[in-house]
């Protein structure tokens, strides 16, 4: 089972169990944009909104909070997951849970100890995966590419077939016309030559985070409201993290106040709780600008337009 709006991680990972063990590839809330061009295109079948009543086990996969499968009930199960935090493990049958880049690297090894064979279909899978939890390997150890390798030695694909797959995928109008707008409502703050960046969307903020990240941010977080549930996706660059930065921890300190739900990476990370989105947002500034300020040694500033504008006469 796949959390809501899978990515290729999810789907893989799940995919490749399947196809090693039986069993259904569910998807609890729809998945991402290329996650859906390799469903289409390596035909595999999926279960929408599965009740897991219906199922003697079932196995959650790059999942580590419950408000990512909508909360559903779960009875017997056992979750493989590769985030810093998790908070399935609790009630679980067992679990398998270590700091890799991606559950697919934590499946790989579970088909390799089952001697189970990696066919064309599932190693592309695989490695979409792969490259898009990494950010195309921007986030990748030694261990990513280790397994890398030994995914294309065994299913015998291309790395080229997945950037093709990739490049496959539609651009989404809806998607960059968030990007712009969380562009437009940004706000910034100045620790040292570090800065953090947040503002909000109606939907797509993971993209819209990734975006200020792209042109500038060093940390960045993005809010969006559902009712009065909040969402909070954070991203922070390498040397924000170096420097101590953990967004999978911070997500989750901020998501206990608010009784929500929160984890993932140290470079990755978001919250879904209940709450007033500005509060929330000046709340993950301010716990950012102390952390930077106390490993810098700097003090912080907001800055201000005419800052900017000042800045780009000079």
């Amino acid at each position: 089972m796949c959390h809501r709006n899978a990515d290729p991680d999810a789907v893989s990972s799940a995919f490749a169990l399947a196809e090693a063990l039986g069993g259904t590839v569910g998807l609890v809330d729809g998945c991402n944009r290329v996650a859906s061009v390799l469903i289409d295109r390596l035909e595999i079948e999926v279960v929408d909104k599965p009740d897991p009543a219906n199922y003697g086990f079932v196995v959650v996969v790059d999942t580590s909070t419950k408000a990512q499968l909508n909360d559903i009930e779960l009875t017997s199960y056992c979750v493989i997951d590769h985030h810093t935090t998790t908070a399935l493990t609790e009630n679980a049958e067992f679990y398998l849970h270590r700091n890799t880049t991606s559950t697919v690297e934590i499946v790989y090894d579970i088909l390799k100890a089952m001697g189970a064979p990696i066919n064309r279909r599932v190693g592309i899978g695989m490695l979409t995966g792969i490259v898009t939890d990494t950010g195309h390997f921007k986030h990748a150890s030694v261990d990513t590419f280790r397994t890398v390798a030994k995914i294309i030695e065994a299913s015998g694909v291309e790395y080229g077939e997945v950037l093709d797959l990739m490049a496959a995928t539609p651009q989404d109008i809806s998607m960059r016309i968030a990007i712009l707008k969380a562009a437009s409502r940004i706000e910034l703050d100045r620790v040292g030559d570090m800065i953090i960046a947040s503002s909000h969307v109606s939907s797509f903020g993971g993209s819209a985070s990734s975006m200020l990240i792209n042109i500038g941010a060093d940390v960045a977080f993005v809010g969006t409201t559902k009712g009065e549930s909040v969402r909070v996706s954070a991203r922070a660059k390498r040397d924000a993290v170096n420097v101590g930065v953990n967004l999978g921890q911070l997500m989750e300190d901020i998501s206990n106040e608010y009784n929500g739900t929160g984890g993932g990476h140290s470079g990755a990370a978001g919250i879904d709780i209940i709450a007033d989105l500005e509060e929330v947002l000046h709340k993950c500034r301010d716990m950012t600008k102390k952390i930077l300020e106390n490993s810098l040694g700097a003090t912080s500033t907001e800055i201000s337009e005419d800052e900017i504008e000042v800045n780009e006469d000079e």
